[in-house]
């Protein structure tokens, strides 16, 4: 995946410890409720649309971006559906990093699905009940973006 610009300036101080980063992922229903996916050029897997913000982009406004960017379907957030600390990741280059994913729910208003970047080898429009193999990563928010439920985060322990 394209890595920006700010990144590569830290790394070129930081080498390769840890960054830890913000992350968005939207999950981009139509007017008929499916779900827009991309089949990653990097790995080959369909996964829902995501990114990293610029340095003092808003969350929903890069989630927009990152849509259109990469699939050239217009879109509005909806709601927040997920914050999470995810596990670090450690890249074939050696960098690591570890996200803070925001997710959003978000409503198509506007454009083709297509393939718009390097990003991805395909983009499509899929039935709910007919995703094909993502990860429970993706699972997993689709369902939360489904659900009347508040925003899901890690519950503390504490009262």
């Amino acid at each position: 995946m394209a890595t920006p610009d700010f990144i590569r300036d830290l790394r070129a101080s930081a080498g390769h410890q840890l960054l830890w980063l913000p992350g968005v992922t939207a999950v981009v229903f139509d007017d008929e409720g499916r779900v827009l996916l991309g089949r990653r050029s990097d790995n080959g897997r369909w996964s829902l649309i995501g990114g990293i913000p610029e340095p003092g982009e808003q969350p929903a406004a890069c989630a927009v971006r990152e849509v259109e960017e990469e699939t050239a379907v217009q879109c509005i957030v909806e709601r927040l559906v997920l914050v999470q600390a995810l596990k670090p990741v450690t890249y074939d280059n050696g960098d690591v990093c570890q996200f803070m994913d925001i997710t959003f729910r978000c409503r198509a208003v506007g454009g083709e699905a297509r393939v718009n970047d390097d990003e991805s080898l395909e983009v499509g429009w899929f039935a709910v009940d007919a995703l094909p193999d993502i990860k429970e990563f993706g699972q997993t928010r689709v369902k939360q973006a489904l659900s009347d439920a508040p925003t899901w985060f890690e519950p503390t322990g504490s009262i």
